[in-house]
Order: structure tokens, then sequence, then C-alpha cells
């Protein structure tokens, strides 16, 4: 997950907010894909979020490309990967 929507902060979020990520497939790396993901309190890291996706908690950085919409997440992997069809 490293194409970031720079128009996006994580101070925008709140815990309880569903996203789009672009998620790449660790085992296959040219290989992404939009998941929904839920924004929610960080367990290990009180007072911070962290994005819950695949039962795994991952920080709510920069590094990570997260749109409110599932058509802003699209159209994003459109821009950078072409065509999701």
């Amino acid at each position: 997950m490293d194409i970031y929507d720079s128009s996006q902060h994580p101070q925008s979020y709140q815990a309880g907010d569903v996203v789009y990520v672009m998620y790449r497939n660790p085992h296959t790396y040219n290989v992404a894909n939009i998941q929904e993901a839920a924004v929610v309190n960080d367990p290990d890291h009180p007072g911070q979020l962290a994005l819950f996706l695949y039962e795994t908690y991952y920080p709510l950085d920069s590094d990570i490309a997260i749109y409110h919409s599932e058509a802003e997440a699209e159209q994003a992997y459109a821009t950078y990967f072409g065509s999701a069809e």
C-alpha cells in the first residue's frame, strides 16, 4: 500500500469511518485491489487511529492510499493502473 492521495490527511478521519484503500498483494507485487477498511482506535497505541483490514491493524499514515469513497478509489486506481475491468 504505497500510493497516497495527498489531499487526504490522517487527521481528517474518525474512528468508525469506512474508507477504501489500494492494497497490494504482498505475494504478487504487481497486483493491487481496492478494499474496504475501517478506521478504528489503535489498540496498540492509545489515542491514535489505525486501519483495520484483513483482520490486521495498519498505521493510518501517509504511506497508504486512503479514499473516502469507492468511486474515488476506483478513479485513482484507473489513473495508476488502468481500467479495473
